[in-house]
C-alpha cells in the first residue's frame, strides 16, 4: 500500500511531462507536413555531374 503513495505520483508525473511534449511538438509544427519528407526522398534535385575530361 506504501508503494501506491509512490507510484501515483509518479505517474501523474510522467503523464504530465507526455502532454507538455505533445504541445511543445504540436505547437512547434512537427505535424504539419507529414508527407513531405516522404516525398522529397523520390526526387532527386541534384545537378548531373560534368562529364569526365572537361
Amino acid at each position: 500500500m506504501d508503494s501506491l503513495l509512490i507510484l501515483i505520483p509518479a505517474a501523474l508525473f510522467l503523464g504530465l511531462v507526455g502532454l507538455v511534449a505533445f504541445l511543445w511538438a504540436l505547437r512547434s509544427g512537427q505535424f504539419e507536413d507529414l508527407d513531405g519528407s516522404a516525398h522529397r526522398i523520390l526526387f532527386d534535385d541534384d545537378k548531373p555531374l560534368p562529364p569526365p575530361g572537361n
